[in-house]
């Protein structure tokens, strides 16, 4: 899906690791958000309270889930899921698009 309809977008952006990760929050009228991001090249560790699938639009990267040794590639057009409670690693290597969806 590459619009969404009849949705409220956060004016204000979420800043993160000195401006290198932003994101604005869309809230969907049952209530439910994703946020919609941008992440500049680096790396990054991320804690969740949800579980949340990671759709990558544009860019590529790498990530561990805690507790995991391997790195594992994500580029353009795939996805990646990490746990309620948890935290990943990421190394971005080009200049990532993306959008978080929470999920319950």
């Amino acid at each position: 899906m590459s619009e969404f309809t009849n949705v409220t977008v956060t004016r204000e952006a979420n800043v993160y690791f000195d401006g290198n990760v932003t994101s604005r929050k869309v809230t969907f009228a049952d209530g439910s958000y994703k946020t919609l991001g941008i992440m500049m090249p680096g790396e990054f560790t991320f804690g969740t309270e949800k579980a949340e699938l990671m759709e990558i639009l544009a860019g590529k990267l790498t990530y561990r889930l805690k507790g995991d040794a391997q790195w594992i590639d994500v580029s353009a057009g795939e996805s990646f899921n990490v746990p309620a409670n948890s935290s990943f690693d990421i190394q971005i290597l080009e200049l990532v698009d993306y959008c978080c969806s929470y999920l319950d």
